[in-house]
C-alpha cells in the first residue's frame, strides 16, 4: 500500500477533495484544518470525495468524512456526493452506513478534472491528535447503532485518558 495524500481543488464553490493511497490518522490533523476552512469559505457549494485511489482508509478518516456530511446537512440541507470504484473501500462505507449520509456513486468516467495540490500538512499536538480521533469516532457513532457498538468502547477509553 502506498502511503495516503489527500489532494483538493476548489471550482466555482465547488470542492473536490481526492483520497490517494492508505489515508490514515497522520492525515487526519490536515484534513480537519482543511474541512474548517472550506466550510467558512462564503463561496462554499458543494464537496465530492474522490475515492477511486484510495486503498486503504481507517477509522477516523472515516469519522472525518462523516462529519463533512453532518455539516453539509446541517448548513445547507445537501448531502454530500462520494466516489468509490474500489469494491473493498464501498464495502466499508456501506458498513458504516455512508449511503444514507452521502450521494455514493459507484462509476467512473474520467473527464475534465481541475488541478489539484496536496493538503499541507498540520502536525497537530497529542492533544489535537486525541480530540480528533475522538471526535470523528463520535461522528461515526451518531450515525448509526451498529456504529455506535463499534466505537463505544474507544471512545470511552479516549474520553478517561
Amino acid at each position: 500500500m502506498h502511503s495516503g495524500k489527500i489532494l483538493v481543488a476548489k471550482q466555482n464553490g465547488a470542492y473536490i477533495l481526492k483520497f490517494q493511497g492508505d489515508v490514515r490518522l497522520t492525515l487526519c490533523a490536515s484534513l480537519d484544518h482543511f474541512l474548517e476552512s472550506m466550510f467558512s469559505d462564503p463561496d462554499f457549494k458543494t464537496v465530492l470525495i474522490d475515492l477511486t485511489e484510495t486503498e486503504g482508509i481507517d477509522s477516523t478518516s472515516l469519522g472525518l468524512l462523516a462529519k463533512i456530511s453532518v455539516k453539509m446537512q446541517q448548513q445547507f440541507h445537501l448531502l454530500p456526493t462520494i466516489l468509490s470504484i474500489n469494491e473493498d473501500i464501498t464495502r466499508i462505507l456501506l458498513s458504516m452506513g455512508f449511503d444514507k449520509v452521502f450521494i455514493l456513486i459507484r462509476e467512473y468516467s474520467s473527464g475534465n478534472a481541475p488541478l489539484l495540490k496536496e493538503v499541507p500538512e498540520i502536525l497537530g499536538s497529542e492533544e489535537d491528535v486525541k480530540n480528533t480521533v475522538l471526535n470523528a469516532h463520535k461522528t461515526l457513532m451518531d450515525l448509526n447503532e451498529k456504529n455506535r457498538a463499534t466505537f463505544s468502547e474507544l471512545v470511552s477509553s479516549l474520553e478517561n485518558c
